[in-house]
This record gives structure tokens, C-alpha cells and sequence, in this order.
């Protein structure tokens, strides 16, 4: 109980003392926005490190050099905990916006930094709002910023993963940018398999070789999301 305490505590509270922070990064936005993404951005991990650090526990990473360097990506990874995000965002090495479920956005001041870090919320009961959502992430990643999904749509702790929404995966299909596919394992262990506890677990993030849509067969385009999460259940199979 005591690490759930110290890891809520530190959510509220940075989010609380986070107000004057987003003020001081929209006034340097006015001057220089790349300089407030990164900034942004670092500070958000930063807070992601230190709650994975209050949970006690260990990451390993597997295949980080995968992560083309200077390369706008389409972060896709199966998806079992809250902390599968804490987990990834914080190992980002540039500015990614993350496709969230539409309920996040009532979330005052989490919703503020979320859009300031170009995430999305994805309504996933109405195709229309879904659909320009994706769009969205598209005209994101043309701009240069990478995104990052989970195509089971929502957290799974089933050992075989759920089919993936193929829809999912066209922002990398109209961007022509790679798919960098991700398995993390036992970040359930954290929280889900024992809640309300927190308990120290051994994660294990695994990044695949970059999958450019492209280069594949007409048959594997077709079904792209099946594809990836063919190449994300192996490793996840190899690491559980």
C-alpha cells in the first residue's frame, strides 16, 4: 500500500505544481515551439522514470537500437498495464504523441500535458471521430513527430494477444514511415495482477527490427495489423 500512496502522491502532486510549468512552456512555445516539445517531453519522462522507480522495479530493454535514429516511427506494442506507457514513453528518444482512449480527456491537467505532447483520444464507439483521429496522427507524423498505439484497444492480460484493429496501423501506411513493433512482458505484475498493491516486477521491453510497409507483400499490407502483431507475439513468446 505504501508504494501506491508514494506513486499516486507523486501524479497529484506534480500535476498540481505542474500549472505554473505549462504557463512558462506555452510563453517559450510563442518563441521557439521545438524548444518547448523537447522540453516537455524530457520533463514528462523524467516523472515516468521516477514513478517506475517508486514501484521498485527493473526494466530490461531489449533491441533499443532498432529505433531508427532521425526517423519519424509508428510505435505499435501490446498493451497489458497503466505502466506499459510509463514504461515506453520514458525510453523515447524524440518527440511522440500517444493514442489514448477518449476518457483521459476529462482529466484536467493530465489532458493539458497529454495534448501538449501530441497525444490523441481515440473515440472508439463512433468510426467518424475514430477515423479523423487517425487522420490527425497522420498529419502529425508528416509533420515529424512519431506516434504510438496499442491496436488491442485496451489492456489485455490474456496470455495470447488480441486481434488487432487494422485501422490502427494506417498512419504508418499513408506516412510511409517504419513501424517499430514493441512486447513488453509482466509490467502487469506491477499493479493489474494485484491491485490495488504495487509490487516490484521484472519488465521486459522488447523493440523489433523496423517493419516499412512498402517493403511487404501485397498480401501482408493487406492485412498489416495481423502482421505486426505476428512479429510483436513472437517476441513477446521468446521474453514471457
Amino acid at each position: 500500500m505504501i508504494r501506491l500512496i508514494i506513486v499516486a502522491l507523486t501524479l497529484v502532486l506534480f500535476l498540481i505544481l505542474s500549472i505554473p510549468v505549462l504557463i512558462v512552456e506555452w510563453i517559450i512555445g510563442k518563441f521557439n515551439p521545438r524548444a518547448r516539445d523537447i522540453s516537455s517531453l524530457r520533463i514528462i519522462q523524467g516523472v515516468f522514470k521516477l514513478i517506475f522507480w517508486e514501484t521498485g522495479s527493473h526494466l530490461t530493454i531489449i533491441g533499443e537500437e532498432n529505433i531508427p535514429k532521425g526517423e519519424t516511427v509508428l510505435y505499435v506494442g501490446n498493451h497489458r498495464s497503466y505502466f506499459d506507457v510509463v514504461t515506453a514513453y520514458s525510453r523515447c528518444p524524440d518527440l511522440t504523441g500517444f493514442v489514448s482512449k477518449d476518457n483521459l480527456e476529462k482529466i484536467p491537467l493530465l489532458s493539458a500535458w497529454m495534448r501538449r505532447l501530441y497525444c490523441l483520444f481515440l473515440n472508439r464507439s463512433d468510426i467518424r471521430q475514430g477515423l479523423k483521429t487517425i487522420l490527425t496522427g497522420v498529419e502529425q507524423m508528416k509533420s515529424g513527430i512519431s506516434m504510438c498505439i496499442y491496436p488491442e484497444g485496451t489492456r489485455n492480460h490474456e496470455e495470447e494477444l488480441l486481434p488487432f484493429k487494422e485501422g490502427s496501423l494506417k498512419m504508418a501506411e499513408k506516412t510511409g514511415c517504419a513501424i517499430i513493433p514493441m512486447a513488453i512482458c509482466h509490467s502487469d505484475d506491477i499493479f493489474e495482477n494485484h491491485m490495488p498493491w504495487i509490487r516490484p516486477a521484472n519488465v521486459i521491453l522488447e523493440y523489433g527490427k523496423p517493419i516499412y510497409p512498402k517493403e511487404l507483400s501485397k498480401e501482408d499490407r493487406k492485412f498489416l495489423g495481423a502482421y505486426t502483431r505476428d512479429v510483436i507475439t513472437e517476441m513477446y513468446q521468446k521474453n514471457n
